[in-house]
């Protein structure tokens, strides 16, 4: 029998070595966001907040809390300068999962710079982004922009011409694009996705797995990097196409995603695949789910990586996870704008920033195949 992790409320250990891990990854916490991801009420997430600044780890802030180093260096190291009327607006396609993280990394190198941040949120189906980029290029105070536009097909390559007749100056964060005329590059800052991907392949090879399967997620543009990552990761380690599949998961809260979760269990099995890459961290809880109802074991008949680590640490055994450098992308993309907006003349930057690989609970050896089966 198993016990569905999203009915078991987490421990108070359990609770603040989050609250711990996302300060140190983000280097501010929210009471509101950890509320939501933990499924506890805001005041629990409070009391925890108390008790670790009474330990010395952390200091209370308005909404949430700061590591007690960036607290002390406030207040009695370098300064930080006071906001100014000057702004920058930032577009982003969601503003709950995933970019929180590389939001909350802009907004801290902003007030390091005496910014102030001007943040809106998109859409990953919205058709054309234009209407919302010139409202914020028309905000009060807005002298550059930092955004994450869709970037494919014809869409792409008009959000690129009116970026460059906007007059601002502009920065890419985790997208990547060209003008059309001449493939004159725009600057970017993005996580390394293919090398993350990369990374995963080579652990689970490491570990003896030789049938690595890859499950995406079919909206995300984050996808296409990873599946290259796998593909070379793959060819680099020798394992023929006979060994391996490839599924695009579609968005997980349709009514198809439980049957694409059975499928790719299904043909794990089948095929003897021992190992999974999966994107992102509800897609992967969702297989390894799936797998342990089925009475196999996670990580002894399937291994399973997950790639984004938002909440890959809470599941149940805990995800092995690539974590994308979240608040670091977001940092280095306020330094590029404002390194531009200071010499606008200076060449392009396309700045890629490596993510790191979190080994957990879920991946393990290859199990040894007896007589009677797996």
């Amino acid at each position: 029998m198993t016990t569905d992790p999203e009915l078991r409320a987490p421990l108070p250990a359990e609770r603040r070595a989050h609250l711990l891990a996302a300060l140190d990854r983000d280097g501010v916490v929210r009471v509101a966001d950890v509320s939501r991801a933990l499924g506890v009420t805001p005041v629990t997430v409070r009391r925890d907040i108390t008790q670790l600044e009474q330990e010395g780890r952390l200091v209370r802030v308005h909404g949430g809390a700061v590591p007690a180093e960036a607290s002390a260096a406030r207040d009695g190291g370098v300064p930080v300068p006071p906001p100014t009327s000057q702004a920058i607006g930032v577009l982003v396609p969601s503003l709950d999962y995933y970019w929180p993280g590389v939001v909350r990394g802009m907004e801290a190198e902003a007030r390091e710079r005496g910014l102030r941040v001007v943040l809106r949120g998109s859409s990953y189906a919205a058709t054309d982004e234009r209407p919302a980029l010139e409202r914020l290029a028309g905000a009060d105070g807005v002298s550059g922009l930092i955004l994450a536009p869709r970037t494919d097909g014809a869409r792409g390559g008009e959000i690129a011409q009116w970026l460059r007749a906007c007059g601002l100056p502009h920065v890419l964060v985790e997208r990547e694009a060209t003008l059309p005329q001449h493939r004159e590059a725009l600057e970017s800052v993005v996580s390394d996705h293919a090398l993350g991907a990369l990374m995963a392949v080579h652990h689970l090879a490491d570990l003896g797995h030789r049938r690595v399967g890859l499950v995406l997620s079919r909206e995300s543009p984050t996808s296409r990097k990873i599946a290259a990552g796998w593909s070379a990761a793959c060819a680099e380690l020798g394992l023929s196409s006979q060994e391996h599949f490839e599924r695009l998961a579609p968005d997980r809260r349709t009514p198809e995603f439980p049957g694409v979760v059975t499928e790719v269990v299904d043909t794990a099995v089948a095929s003897g695949t021992t190992a999974l890459l999966v994107h992102s961290d509800p897609e992967a809880s969702a297989v390894v789910q799936e797998a342990m109802d089925r009475g196999l074991s996670v990580p002894g008949d399937l291994s399973v990586l997950s790639y984004d680590d938002e909440v890959a640490g809470l599941f149940s055994p805990a995800l092995t996870a690539v974590q994308p450098p979240r608040a670091a992308v977001g940092r280095a993309a306020v330094d590029l704008l404002v390194k531009r907006l200071a010499d606008p003349g200076r060449p392009v930057h396309r700045t890629a920033i490596s993510p790191r690989l979190v080994v957990r609970e879920s991946t393990g050896p290859v199990r040894p195949v007896t007589s009677g089966g797996r």
